[in-house]
């Protein structure tokens, strides 16, 4: 079982919360994995049931983590890159599965981001 990980385009923390949530309200936001996870402040329901989805189907977990809490590895992986989705295949392998392009042209519609990510899933 792999785990997949989001890396938003943003650092967590007070004021970086402050500076998106004002980010969304004049639109100038950008972050597309953020647009696709979040409605204003917590997990959409269309992404919950991605994620129970993409388990049930491929028996992969998902995580989510911002910039400033990465693991060494993970910035490794996606440092200057984000938002993306990177996969852990547990066995000490992570690589970049999904790209910010990826992410831009799903565009915050998750089911065009599920078929996104299911043709990446099927050639991994």
């Amino acid at each position: 079982m792999a785990t997949l990980i989001g890396v938003y385009r943003a650092d967590a923390g007070v004021l970086a919360d402050l500076r998106r949530r004002i980010g969304r309200l004049i639109g100038s936001h950008a972050c597309w994995l953020s647009q696709l996870t979040h409605s204003p402040s917590k997990p959409t329901e269309q992404w919950r049931a991605l994620e129970s989805a993409i388990q049930d189907e491929f028996g992969h977990t998902f995580s989510l983590t911002y910039r400033n809490r990465r693991t060494p590895e993970q910035e490794a992986a996606s440092s200057g890159r984000e938002p993306c989705l990177l996969i852990d295949d547990g066995e000490g392998h992570l690589s970049m599965i999904v790209d910010w392009n990826d992410l831009e042209l799903a565009h915050g519609d998750v089911a065009r981001f599920e078929r996104i990510l299911r043709s990446k899933l099927l050639m991994y």
